[in-house]
């Protein structure tokens, strides 16, 4: 798939975008939750191989080429890595998935009720590294905890500023603020996200676009004239911890947002299972965030 085919299938495909990116210290969790115990590996060059293997998995699965996973967010070791013989941003191509890459380093200590992103220092370097790999997009990810509006504002300032320099690098971005599903005073502040947000976009300079991916909101629907905005590409929405099945009744209530999960997607997979019991877990948990996603 060239640019613009990746941009079409985004754009207009009927499906999900599926979240592989769990990176760092979120790794021996998701080892675990699969069924791979810290005893069997030791240093990262072992714990992010088993990840890979994990993510092979996924990604070779035959009901994950089913027209219905429309794009995968990956980690840059798994970017970096090869699944079929192939790297692994083309063997998502070979499978009609636009492939996006996480570049954030981390978040910050919580300030005004927030947590911004840690600088990025290896940005230019793996944007540059990631454009050669055949990425379409990226993702990066900040963390809203209440309803401070000067907070917010400095979130989604900084993830339009980054923005910029990744459309620049001529690569989509993924604007990724979180907010938190826990926070008593969500209904507040997804309202005075939802402003900032069109704020930013209203001064995007013309013909350039994002992505947005954001928590489910408390009030269904709040997120409309975000999918129906010129300059938003696709709304994704994470799940942000809730159950698959909580996550897809709560995703049906908002259309126009489309699923990008992780723990949704992947919570009910084991390492032990066989290829032909992978493929059905796999192949339900698909079925039923895609159509959460119409």
């Amino acid at each position: 798939m060239n640019t613009l085919e990746m941009t079409t299938r985004i754009a207009t495909g009927q499906g999900f975008i599926a979240a592989l990116d769990q990176s760092g210290g979120s790794t021996p969790k998701a080892l675990r939750g699969y069924g791979v115990e810290d005893s069997e590996w030791s240093g990262d060059e072992e714990m992010f191989a088993q990840i890979h293997a994990m993510r092979a998995r996924v990604i070779t699965a035959p009901c994950f080429s089913s027209g219905k996973v429309i794009g995968a967010i990956l980690f840059e070791r798994t970017m970096d890595g090869h699944v079929d013989g192939k790297t692994t941003g083309d063997a998502l191509k070979a499978r009609g998935i636009v492939p996006f890459i996480k570049v954030d380093e981390g978040l910050a200590d919580e300030t005004d009720g927030v947590q911004l992103m840690k600088p990025m220092v290896k940005l230019e370097v793996l944007l540059a590294k990631s454009v050669a790999a055949g990425m379409f997009g990226t993702k990066m990810r900040s963390v809203i905890k209440s309803a401070n509006g000067a907070g917010i504002a400095a979130v989604v300032a900084q993830q339009f500023e980054v923005g910029a320099q990744i459309i620049a690098a001529g690569l989509m971005p993924i604007i990724e603020p979180e907010y938190d599903i826990m926070a008593a005073d969500r209904v507040e502040g997804e309202a005075i996200l939802l402003a900032e947000i069109l704020k930013q976009l209203d001064a995007l300079p013309e013909g350039q676009q994002v992505m947005l991916k954001l928590s489910i909101p408390a009030t269904p629907g709040l997120y409309t004239p975000l999918t129906e905005h010129p300059k938003v590409l696709r709304v994704v929405a994470l799940s942000g911890g809730f159950s698959t099945d909580d996550a897809c009744a709560r995703l049906a209530k908002n259309p126009g947002m489309i699923a990008s999960f992780s723990r949704g997607l992947l919570q009910d997979l084991r390492k032990g299972q066989t290829d032909a019991e992978f493929n059905a877990v796999l192949g339900k948990a698909i079925d039923q965030i895609a159509s959460a996603s119409i």
